[in-house]
């Protein structure tokens, strides 16, 4: 039986399990279509639209409507928070199947019958060359990049060399990914210090876990919807710093100098134990410059 958090799909009020105890295949409870795949194949089939999927002729067009917006709800929550999908979100069949009988004649039959056990060999050769899906568990198990970082790092110092390292395959194609991200460095202007900074070995290391076909960041999720999310991160860890400060005191820094436009700029900075945090960033071109302004600031 399924959890009670699966059951609040709208999907399980307009069609039933034809087994008790298997969730692949459902009956719809409008037009009574049976078919497998889980509780997507189920909307899929209610929604209508879909090329592999027969629509539900008896749908009424308030249910179809509900299901379509629920859909639609749910990708757009799983692009924001960049997770793979849920069990039920997942087609247990072949989006090339369909549950359809279609008819043809006795010599179709044999051609198809030859032609897709040439297929079925093809695939059986080359099944060992695709690359490995990832599956739900996989975001609960899959490293943390900084640890996995750390420990190359940690692997470099003592000389270990991997079992791979020399691997031709694995080289050509580092050196492909190389080409395209510097070309994207050159392209966009950015300094080469970048891939000095701490920062940049994890996110290398984040995307290659990911597998080929990652759906690069769109212009509003860097803009809005992951800049947010830093924010918070930040305003976190100056959290634990103002613990400090309260609990062990803290020593007010200021850090002034004059730009290009003449203008007079000082940054403020707190530091206790637990280390330096920028505070703000003031214009002082109209203010003078004494002790009394100063702690005023």
């Amino acid at each position: 039986m399924t959890s009670e958090s699966n059951r609040k799909d709208p999907a399980w009020q307009y069609a039933h399990l034809v087994e008790e105890n298997n969730l692949n295949k459902f009956e719809c409870n409008f037009c009574g279509k049976a078919s497998n795949g889980g509780v997507y194949r189920v909307k899929q089939h209610l929604a209508g639209g879909y090329r592999n999927v027969t629509a539900c002729p008896k749908c009424p067009s308030h249910v179809r409507e509900e299901i379509r917006e629920f859909m639609s709800k749910k990708k757009t929550q799983k692009e924001e928070m960049n997770m793979l999908p849920d069990f039920d979100d997942m087609d247990m069949e072949d989006d090339d199947e369909d549950e359809d009988v279609i008819e043809i004649n006795v010599n179709q039959h044999r051609k198809l019958t030859s032609s897709s056990q040439g297929l079925s060999k093809s695939k059986s050769k080359s099944k060992s060359k695709m690359p490995k899906k990832k599956r739900p568990m996989d975001v609960y198990f899959t490293p943390n990049p900084e640890s996995v970082v750390k420990n190359r790092k940690d692997q470099a110092k003592g000389k270990q060399t991997k079992i791979d390292a020399n691997d031709p395959h694995k080289k050509e194609i580092r050196a492909r990914a190389l080409q395209r991200y510097a070309r994207w460095m050159y392209d966009a202007g950015i300094p080469s210090n970048v891939v000095n900074y701490e920062s940049f070995g994890p996110m290398i290391e984040a995307i290659g876990q990911y597998d080929p076909g990652m759906k690069p960041p769109t212009y509003h999720e860097v803009r809005v919807t992951q800049l947010k999310k830093e924010v918070k991160h930040t305003e976190d860890l100056m959290k634990y710093h103002k613990e400090d400060c309260a609990k062990y005191g803290c020593s007010i820094m200021a850090d002034g100098w004059t730009d290009k436009r003449g203008r007079t700029l000082i940054n403020f900075l707190v530091n206790c134990p637990r280390g330096t945090m920028f505070v703000k960033s003031v214009d002082a071109s109209s203010y003078s410059k004494d002790g009394k302004s100063y702690l005023n600031y």
